[in-house]
């Protein structure tokens, strides 16, 4: 017995965020980032995205500069598999 709408039949989000394996945050779609202040950061890159530091040795934080790679920084959490029985 379903409980709500299949994921299959709900709207696209406008905005998604992806995890990469030991990488950035990657947002995909149009969105404000502002700081502590409500002061707003220009978003590098005419890409439609934005990749988000979450390792902390970006040199141009909030947003990713690859230093991921260098300093060892490891993340591949996984969201739960659906629920088979729904």
């Amino acid at each position: 017995m379903s409980t709500g709408p299949s994921e299959a039949a709900l709207p696209a989000p406008a905005v998604t965020i992806r995890c990469r394996a030991n990488g950035p945050l990657v947002v995909d779609g149009p969105v404000v980032i502002t700081d502590h202040l409500g002061n707003r950061f220009t978003i590098p890159g005419t890409k439609g995205n934005v990749a988000l530091c979450r390792c902390g040795a970006s040199k141009n934080k909030p947003f990713c500069d690859g230093s991921h790679r260098d300093c060892g920084f490891q993340a591949e959490q996984l969201a739960p598999a659906p629920d088979a029985a729904g």
